[in-house]
């Protein structure tokens, strides 16, 4: 199977390119430097040196690959640029030679789009009445993706993601590594959340059984949510930051989302795909978490590329 990733190098993309290629499949990874080219290269993933922007240079794939996997979230818009690449592919898909089974697309949206609710869990098949305020375009998107004619669409929605570069917990760890852990919500917050490795073994399930899953969504969850507050206080100790942790007011939509909670139990690729989570719990492992987050050498300047 030959599969083109688009943001191969982000936190998602990258250990999902990985898999990919692990599970013998050959990749090919969009990227902007000839420094993260030579990171996929050494990873044996076909690096294609370019931006979402400016299709020439990838374009041409569309009509050679089984599958496409956008994980550009946290573009300068994603509002625009999701649409904007969607749309390219699945006109360039239309020029696929006949015969050929449909291209398979996978669209990676988040669980934001579920809305901030600390009463109700949600799943995979919940149906979508309120997003978080950052992410309100995206439900619309979701639909035009999954009733697109010429692709076959697939839509997986990542928790908080840990693990690696942290994503989304780089401002946290950040703040830690300063001395005061600092959070945007108010206690009695949880977290559903889901490591990237874990969340890479869903894409390989996904992409290998697309023909069957086409118009599906899969929430990509761990199969319990974890407390903010008890996460805020191992980060204290684990990091020895100056104690106690402090919560702040959100300032902006990002900041609010960040404050949401999500209680997501996922089922379908469970049940589907024999799908199960296996990396250590959120907040057992944080001295791992956090160990591999100081590793990576990446501070705050990284973590607003990467919007759940």
């Amino acid at each position: 199977m030959k599969v083109f990733i688009l943001g191969a190098t982000g936190s998602i993309g990258l250990p999902v390119a990985c898999a990919l290629s692990r599970a013998g499949h050959e990749v090919y990874g969009l990227t902007r430097t000839k420094e993260r080219a030579k990171q996929l290269a050494a990873e044996e993933i076909n690096p294609i040196i370019g931006d979402s922007e400016n299709r020439e240079a990838w374009i041409g794939l569309i009509s050679e690959v089984d599958v496409v996997i956008e994980s550009l979230g946290g573009t300068t818009d994603d509002s625009v640029m999701g649409p904007a690449v969607f749309n390219a592919v699945s006109a360039a898909a239309k020029q696929r030679p006949a015969g050929m089974p449909k291209l398979t697309y996978i669209y990676t949206s988040g669980a934001w789009t579920h809305g901030d609710d600390r009463k109700n869990v949600v799943t995979d098949t919940t149906p979508i009445t309120n997003p978080v305020r950052l992410v309100k375009w995206r439900p619309a998107h979701e639909q035009a993706v999954l009733n697109d004619p010429v692709l076959n669409s697939i839509i997986i929605r990542p928790a908080f993601l840990y693990g690696g570069d942290a994503s989304l917990l780089a401002p946290l760890f950040e703040s830690a590594s300063e001395g005061k852990v600092k959070w945007y919500d108010t206690p009695g917050g949880r977290f559903s959340v889901i490591h990237c490795e874990d969340l890479a073994d869903l894409y390989v399930r996904v992409a290998e059984k697309a023909q069957l899953l086409g118009g599906m969504v899969f929430d990509a969850a761990t199969n319990q949510t974890e407390s903010v507050d008890d996460f805020l206080q191992k980060l204290v100790e684990v990091s020895g930051a100056q104690g106690p942790y402090e919560y702040m007011k959100p300032s902006n939509l990002f900041e609010e989302a960040l404050a949401s909670t999500v209680m997501v139990r996922p089922y379908l690729a469970r049940s589907l795909l024999n799908w199960e989570p296996r990396m250590p719990g959120f907040v057992d492992g944080l001295p791992r978490w956090y160990s591999a987050w100081q590793a990576s050498g990446k501070g705050a300047g990284h973590w607003s590329k990467h919007l759940a």
